[in-house]
């Protein structure tokens, strides 16, 4: 599973940095802030769901806004937290991105199986993402 993850993962990669200049992890990070309806989130969560460290996040999320492709903004509710936020910048690079991604997914992935072998993946992906993210 970890091998497979890996290749997968450093075709991906390539592909975003030769055709974007788009680091996968930067993808994913834009990615899940653009999947909400006001491009934003607060740091813990977004760490939570990209699977990075709160300092791990912090650091991309610091390479992301010297781009401009995302900002931080303060929580009114609590001094302390912090949202992330993505830019029109962000937005423009992540939907010039995304038929890129997709591409790879198809091509690196989803082409070497046949179609019981989609179904059955599509099956566990769905029982192995069935796990809600925790709450904090």
């Amino acid at each position: 599973m970890l091998r497979a993850q890996v290749q997968i993962s450093r075709h991906l990669q390539a592909d975003l940095l030769a055709e974007h200049h788009l680091a996968l992890g930067s993808y994913d990070v834009l990615t899940h802030l653009g999947e909400t309806p006001d491009g934003r989130l607060r740091m813990n969560d977004l760490a939570d769901r990209v699977l990075l460290s709160r300092s791990g996040l912090t650091r991309l999320v610091d390479r992301l806004q010297r781009e401009g492709l995302v900002r931080r903004e303060s929580c009114v509710s609590d001094a302390r937290g912090l949202f992330a936020v993505l830019t029109p910048a962000g937005r423009a690079r992540l939907d010039a991105a995304t038929p890129t991604y997709l591409r790879g997914v198809r091509d690196h992935m989803l082409s070497r199986l046949d179609e019981d072998d989609l179904r059955t993946f599509g099956r566990l992906l769905d029982k192995l993402a069935d796990e809600p993210l925790p709450v904090h």
